[in-house]
């Protein structure tokens, strides 16, 4: 298996993004991003030279409802973080706007002290309609910055929907952030994601201290009901004021701990090794839909299949069956 040779501009920019050059780093993420098959072919070229220089960081994932103050507590633990001599990158995964395909709430301009310091690059995404609010190309944005020498790479999503669990298949750990008072702790675990997380943690505990107590004792008690999604770590639950930069050492500390346990039970390895083969097989489902949408065949029958399906003359099921068999022909 070859890529597309390194064109003299690609090249410049894998040297640029070495060079640790925020120019070069924002111009490669863009080619990464891009839709166009020339620029798919060129991207990949350009991650083929960089790939050896990654995997290096520790990547966080970073969840939660809106208005939990994502954004908000990611800037205070950069900070905190480049105080401990980091350099940090945050993928900020942005609804999109319907019209315009771009993201739409703007990241980037709420994490302002984060956004000025070079040990920090702030990249918000749009999502694009991607499962579980990430965006197709952040893993690829991911190991361009771990190549560009940025040791933390955090992962923040949209939020929103019960298909928010895609940043577990990029990241080393999850992190959950809640809000005390919002509502039934069990209603949170149906949803699915609290059965992924590795840490959960209250935000804004300033507000109102008693009230997070009890959710965090009802958060653990309800936690105890799930199967652990390792036998080696207990979730703890946190607590925490991003606001007034309370409690963020001991995030810090536990996502740590983490990291350790997981490579002392020889399990960091093989779960970034099952991420990247799922990852390949994701890549080629969608490479699967693509291609079907674009046979010849089956744009001449889609309209009609539509049409009957909808006016239930036919089943969906006879209708997928028909225009897979468009691809035999």
């Amino acid at each position: 298996m070859t890529t597309a040779a390194l064109l003299p501009q690609d090249a410049a920019l894998v040297d640029g993004v070495l060079a640790r050059q925020r120019r070069a780093l924002a111009k490669t993420i863009t080619l990464i991003e891009s839709s166009r098959a020339d620029h798919q072919q060129r991207a990949q070229a350009v991650l083929e030279q960089l790939m050896p220089r990654s995997g290096k960081s520790i990547r966080i994932g970073i969840s939660g409802v809106p208005g939990v103050g994502k954004s908000t507590f990611i800037e205070a633990l950069g900070m905190d973080l480049i105080a401990k001599g980091h350099r940090v990158a945050v993928l900020a995964v942005d609804p999109s706007s319907s019209l315009t395909g771009g993201s739409i709430l703007g990241d980037k301009t709420r994490m302002e002290l984060l956004a000025q310091r070079e040990e920090a690059f702030i990249r918000p995404s749009p999502a694009s309609g991607a499962l579980g609010g990430v965006a197709h190309k952040t893993r690829e944005a991911l190991l361009v910055c771990e190549a560009a020498g940025f040791d933390i790479i955090i992962v923040e999503t949209v939020g929103v929907g019960q298909s928010e669990t895609a940043v577990s298949g990029m990241t080393d750990v999850f992190l959950v952030l809640q809000l005390p008072n919002a509502g039934d702790d069990l209603q949170g675990i149906k949803k699915g994601i609290l059965e992924l997380a590795d840490i959960v943690v209250y935000n804004k505990a300033d507000i109102d201290a008693l009230a997070v107590e009890l959710a965090c004792s009802q958060m653990r008690s309800a936690l105890h009901m799930l199967r652990p999604v390792s036998k080696h770590w207990t979730v703890p639950v946190l607590m925490t004021s991003a606001t007034h930069r309370k409690g963020l050492d001991l995030v810090w500390q536990t996502i740590e701990d983490h990291r350790r346990s997981m490579h002392e039970n020889g399990l960091f390895e093989a779960k970034r090794r099952r991420q990247a083969l799922a990852w390949m097989w994701a890549l080629i489902e969608i490479g699967l839909e693509q291609q079907f949408r674009q046979h010849p065949l089956v744009k001449a029958e889609l309209a009609t299949a539509i049409e009957r399906v909808t006016a239930a003359s036919i089943t969906p099921t006879a209708a997928a069956a028909y225009l897979l068999g468009c691809l035999q022909k």
